[in-house]
């Protein structure tokens, strides 16, 4: 069974976030769309050749957020997922975004094509 969204694994950061990352990319770009079916903890660490507790705490991480929920007799699903005004999260994106800025500062990146990138990412 492929999954249903893609995954690069880089090394140097925590297998669980890239994994959560990419599951969450995919629903809030409408590659997973609510009803949709998702794998069992038991494939998600087969596809992913990973150990099944961190498969395990990568679907809790998900249902905690809401991304995805639990339907008993079917399994696990894509919820219908609802922008968050959660004020932890906005000051979390607030400290990435200072985060960016930096970054963008030490290469000299000129503002306007740091909010370019942002645009192109954001489409």
């Amino acid at each position: 069974m492929a999954l249903p969204f893609s995954v690069v694994i880089r090394p140097g950061r925590p297998l669980h976030d890239q994994v959560v990352f990419a599951v969450t990319k995919a629903v809030v770009t409408g590659q997973l769309a609510p009803g949709d079916a998702f794998p069992s903890v038991r494939a998600l660490s087969q596809e992913l050749a990973i150990n099944p507790n961190t498969a395990q705490k990568i679907v809790a991480t998900l249902i905690e957020r809401g991304l995805l929920e639990p339907r008993p007799g079917i399994g696990t699903v894509v919820a219908a997922w609802q922008p968050s005004a959660n004020p932890a999260r906005r000051a979390a994106m607030t400290s990435q975004i200072e985060r960016l800025v930096i970054e963008a500062k030490l290469l000299a990146i000129p503002l306007t094509e740091v909010l370019d990138a942002i645009r192109r990412v954001w489409k």
